[in-house]
């Protein structure tokens, strides 16, 4: 079983529009109401795939009762941590050629006595759990190494801990010595210092990353796949998305089809990809399930240094 934490859920209200003007009135083509987060993400990935999972989410206020309302109607086997403040609420606005333009709340702190519950309430749900999947961006005034700390309890209790988060939260929980990370182009960017322009650039600052204390490193490029470094090898990938609609949660969804397929080798980076690629055809935060997933798109090979990456990551 995998458990996943979000420590900063949302409600996220996906508008799809023709064209994104600054100053105009736009009409919107279509709107979706999801449950958001990136550990959210992943539970609702692997439930419409058939896989176990337990979310632990913390909510508060009306926005909050609605997001617990949507995980119910979905499925989601979740444990909640009732909190004080807002659930958070979320706003992307998706142009026909799949560029997404996200506004973010920011999120409700949480005080030391709910960041404790939370943590209970994840080892009272992880006794049987393979994984521990601690991902998203802190709260706000949560200090950095939230996750360091996180890490360090799960894995004290014999757990395998997955982070995926950005920024200090992210350098801060390398030296906990995560089983995995899975930062994305511009976080690898940011963690090393480092100018990613060639896959032998997200090579080495994923080298760097796991030098730092990281087991396991599956670093999204976007458009370009996505490259996987571990001890006994590093492996590249890539699969076409012919109409993308949204790229909220793919990286999500491509996280949760790595966990799904063992979280070793180019078997599991090719599973990766499928889901990852799956969820960018696929509108709002919707999360891909198997008649979704087009494995025969997907391609992967030995990594060559010298490929140029094309997009952002």
């Amino acid at each position: 079983m995998i458990v996943t934490l979000t420590l900063n859920p949302s409600l996220d209200r996906t508008i799809e529009v023709g064209a994104l003007t600054r100053g105009a009135v736009i009409r919107a083509a279509a709107t979706h109401l999801d449950p958001g987060g990136k550990g959210v993400n992943v539970s609702r990935a692997l439930l419409a795939n058939g896989i176990r999972s337990c979310a632990i989410v913390p909510f508060g206020g009306d926005e909050g009762g609605r997001l617990i309302g949507l995980l119910s109607a979905e499925g989601i086997d979740m444990v909640t941590v009732p909190v004080t403040g807002p659930t958070r609420s979320n706003v992307a606005l998706a142009e026909p050629d799949g560029t997404i333009t996200k506004i973010n709340e920011p999120g409700t702190e949480l005080s030391a006595a709910e960041l404790d519950a939370v943590a209970e309430a994840v080892l009272g749900a992880a006794g049987s759990a393979d994984w521990v999947v601690a991902s998203g961006s802190l709260p706000p005034r949560v200090p950095a190494d939230l996750y360091a700390r996180l890490c360090r309890r799960f894995a004290a209790a014999g757990i395998l801990v997955a982070i995926d988060t950005s920024g200090p939260a992210l350098t801060a929980a390398l030296p906990a010595r995560p089983a995995l990370v899975k930062p994305n182009r511009e976080e690898l960017a940011e963690a090393t210092g480092m100018k990613i322009t060639t896959l032998g650039d997200a090579i080495e600052a994923a080298g760097r990353l796991r030098a730092m204390g990281a087991g396991t490193v599956l670093a999204s490029l976007g458009a370009d796949g996505a490259v996987l470094i571990q001890d006994d090898g590093i492996w590249y990938g890539e699969g076409p998305v012919a109409e993308p609609r949204s790229t909220v949660g793919a990286g999500d969804a491509m996280l949760a089809g790595f966990l799904a397929a063992g979280a070793r080798g180019e078997v599991a980076l090719a599973e990766a990809l499928a889901w990852g690629t799956a969820a960018v055809g696929l509108p709002g935060s919707r999360m891909p399930g198997p008649a979704d997933i087009r494995r025969d798109h997907i391609r992967t090979s030995t990594a060559d240094p010298a490929l140029p990456l094309r997009s952002g990551g």
